[in-house]
């Protein structure tokens, strides 16, 4: 019947390939996820759910598929608007399953699901309760979609992806912040893939709420939708290119994902106690417990392990690792990356400035010593000793000031 018929322009193949994209990658991590690994599971219900936002779209919008829908599917027709109250939760959800290995659900996180709510109540009572013929003409005509009850909700929505988006940007910021205190070298922890990906999906919703706002802005100035002037339709602009940067990011998740989403390091997530007694306060407090760590820190040199994480010193002084991190850091004044990295540059200066070292290179030395990268060591011994490696090797011995 409508083989002679063309269906999808080439926008509309873009969104239909962005959803394929999308259900193929989701059905990719379920079938290849490891056990336990939770993460994975946000990212594939995040791109469930996103893929049907591009269906939504293209049942909204596209150019001849939209009156195919309406016609013979009108009860699909604002199905897919749901997904715009999931896929950025999901999204954030995933950001932090992905940081912190021991996340899990609880009972306060299904908060998140209320503007969901808000928006299954407004559609019963602004669009679903009316008779069907009565949904069928505003379908058609699309007075629904350009009330302002529905502008103003799809606006709310807009916004709230984008704080979920920035939340979770500013969950990936903090990220080596809190590595620090558990790691003593973070140079082989690469995370610019997820900032790209977070940041990119932040550009997209900034622009699809930028497009919303417009529309309430177009609907309150009595602008006509049905009729906009083909020459100064910025509108539909900004919706064509928030289609083919989705699709872009899309894409560029598929194909980066399988090189780095195993090699994510995650981090234990704070627990939210209560105050430690008294008596378990004097005695982190205690410069006994301090005084013990730095002997066996000199004597053993545990240091000189490039991958020493709070766990592992934490088992060799038998203490728990939460009591070892509150010590260094209020003994000491210093995260673990830095209180471990400090021994470091101590051990190189006397290595540094030993004759038997004399033949081997800086790059030896900061090895041997437990740093991975020479500019975080250069950085370390410039900020502790006030000379470059260079400097303070080549100074006559009887000048340094030996650790």
């Amino acid at each position: 019947m409508y083989l002679n018929q063309v269906v999808f322009n080439f926008h509309d193949v873009i969104l239909l390939m962005t959803a394929m994209l999308c259900c193929f990658f989701a059905v990719l991590l379920i079938a290849t996820n490891p056990p336990k690994n939770i993460s994975n599971y946000f990212l594939a219900a995040f791109l469930i759910a996103h893929a049907f936002i591009p269906l939504h779209e293209l049942i909204m919008w596209g150019a001849e598929f939209k009156l195919h829908v309406r016609n013979h599917l009108p009860q699909v027709y604002f199905i897919g608007s749901f997904a715009y109250y999931l896929d950025a939760v999901l999204l954030y959800f995933y950001v932090k399953s992905l940081v912190f290995r021991d996340f899990h659900l609880r009972r306060k996180d299904y908060l998140h699901l209320i503007p969901f709510g808000l928006f299954a109540v407004f559609m019963v009572v602004a669009f679903y309760r009316f008779p069907a013929e009565v949904r069928q003409e505003w379908i058609n005509t699309e007075t629904f979609v350009y009330s302002h009850g529905y502008i103003g909700m799809d606006l709310m929505v807009k916004v709230m992806r984008v704080a979920y988006c920035i939340a979770a940007f500013l969950l990936i910021f903090k990220y080596k912040d809190i590595l620090k205190n558990t790691h003593s070298n973070i140079e082989k922890v690469d995370i610019l893939w997820l900032k790209i990906l977070v940041v990119g999906f932040t550009l997209v919703t900034c622009m699809e709420a930028f497009l919303a706002l417009s529309k309430l802005v177009g609907l309150l100035a009595n602008y006509d939708f049905q009729h906009p002037d083909p020459d100064g339709n910025v509108i539909e602009y900004i919706g064509l290119s928030g289609y083919y940067a989705l699709f872009f990011l899309v894409c560029t998740l598929v194909f980066t994902s399988m090189r780095y989403f195993s090699n994510f390091e995650a981090v234990k997530q704070k627990e939210n106690k209560e105050p430690a007694k008294k008596t378990t306060q004097e005695k982190l407090l205690n410069p006994e417990y301090a005084a013990k760590i730095d002997s066996v820190m000199r004597s053993q040199k545990t240091y000189l392990n490039p991958e020493l994480t709070l766990d592992m010193l934490a088992d060799t002084l038998g203490i728990p690792a939460k009591d070892l991190s509150m010590i260094i850091n209020r003994h000491f004044n210093l995260n673990f990356y830095e209180f471990v990295n400090g021994y470091r540059i101590e051990e190189a200066q006397k290595r540094l400035l030993d004759p038997a070292n004399k033949d081997k290179t800086i790059t030896d030395i900061y090895l041997e010593v437990g740093f991975n990268s020479k500019s975080v060591f250069n950085t370390f011994f410039k900020k502790l000793v006030g000379k470059t490696p260079s400097e303070y090797r080549q100074q006559p011995v009887d000048a340094a000031v030996a650790p």
